[in-house]
């Protein structure tokens, strides 16, 4: 918990209170192991509204109605010459470029076990399963657009704007991000990305303290980055001026289509990558927000949406709990942000709730046979 964000004028329920681009951002490894892909610096969804419907459900004959409605352009996809990475427009590959992708590309070695990135990526891998809440790789960012920039100091005063927030307690962070039973992996994941990226520049991010550090910031300022073709292609179709018929038919195919698709696949939770957001982090955590983050351009441009009225000099609050986990008991809520976030919660709803007895919620006690690692997931689900 920081200062805090504050409105600077009154801002109405619905309204957005700003978009921000990422400082750097990241899709998670596991992507590709579910046959998933993204453009590999906005995080745009690079397969079709029906191709995701179809990934999901598990479905090859689907057909989605309007196909029109869907806006991803698979004709202006470009792929780096050298490694395949590919990318949804050719300002993205570019942006990548000029930013990071010089020191990160694998060129012909995309495929060799043994570089020291792809030894770094598949030891995350086989240490952090999913669902993933951060990634290596957002690590690897920070330092590869540090190696490339001419003007080093400036990016590194752009992260020191969360590692300052990370200064304390920085071990306990990286115990819940990786789980206890990985604590002894660190050192190895520490060795690993110094064998791929190290720079004197940044010698201090290579010792045992300061990686901590990193994966603290991670840990604490990640915000998830949801796109989804499929919930774009439903946005557009929802605005569709139809008859009231065929209005029908379509709400009742969508409605079936989501139902389906939680059936096959779960929940549907379109959570992609991670990315680092200055006035995002900024702000602090509400059991009962006043705003809420959310990706409606499907690429990693965050939207802040006022969720009620917000009137000038109030502050803006985020969740940093899922809506299941808003729902738990106030010791359950704040056992996770302890743990998660380093901080005890004293908003409206849990001043209000300080005389309950400090019990876990009912969910909780139901799923108390669950192994450690079960927990950790469900309370890292949408960290």
């Amino acid at each position: 918990q920081g200062k805090g964000l504050f409105a600077t004028r009154n801002i109405r329920k619905g309204e957005t209170v700003f978009v921000e681009r990422p400082v750097v951002s990241s899709q998670f490894l596991w992507n590709a192991l579910y046959n998933y892909r993204a453009c590999d610096h906005c995080l745009r969804a690079l397969e079709t509204a029906e191709e995701n419907a179809q990934r999901l459900l598990g479905r090859s004959s689907l057909v989605l109605p309007h196909p029109e409605q869907c806006s991803i352009r698979k004709d202006l996809h470009q792929q780096c010459p050298r490694c395949q990475v590919t990318y949804c427009s050719a300002e993205c590959r570019q942006a990548a470029l000029e930013q990071y992708h010089q020191v990160l590309c694998l060129g012909p070695s995309r495929d060799d076990p043994t570089h020291p990135l792809n030894k770094l990526q598949e030891a995350w891998r086989n240490m952090h399963y999913p669902p993933e809440t951060s990634s290596i790789m957002l690590m690897a960012r920070m330092v590869a657009t540090i190696k490339q920039a001419k003007d080093k100091e400036w990016w590194i005063k752009a992260f020191s704007q969360f590692c300052n927030k990370t200064a304390n307690e920085e071990e306990e962070i990286v115990h819940k991000l990786l789980g206890d039973k990985f604590k002894g992996q660190l050192e190895l994941l520490r060795l690993l990305f110094t064998e791929a990226l190290y720079d004197e520049y940044l010698s201090r991010w290579f010792t045992p303290e300061g990686f901590r550090s990193l994966f603290a910031l991670v840990g604490t300022n990640g915000q998830g980055i949801g796109t989804s073709s499929l919930s774009q292609w439903v946005h557009a179709c929802d605005a569709l001026d139809l008859p009231m018929l065929q209005r029908e038919e379509l709400d009742a195919f969508i409605d079936q289509l989501y139902k389906d698709i939680e059936k096959e696949s779960g929940e549907f939770l379109n959570c992609e990558g991670s990315g680092l957001y200055v006035l995002q982090s900024c702000c602090n955590h509400s059991c009962i927000p006043n705003a809420e983050t959310s990706f409606p351009e499907n690429n990693f441009l965050l939207h802040l949406t006022a969720l009620e009225d917000i009137e000038a000099g109030e502050e803006i609050c985020i969740s940093y709990l899922d809506c299941c986990q808003r729902e738990r008991s106030r010791h359950s809520r704040n056992k996770i942000l302890r743990e998660n976030y380093l901080f005890t919660c004293s908003c409206p709803k849990c001043l209000a709730q300080a005389d309950d007895a400090d019990v876990t919620s009912d969910e909780e006690e139901e799923g108390e046979g669950e192994t450690d690692d079960a927990e950790l997931e469900d309370e890292m689900t949408d960290v």
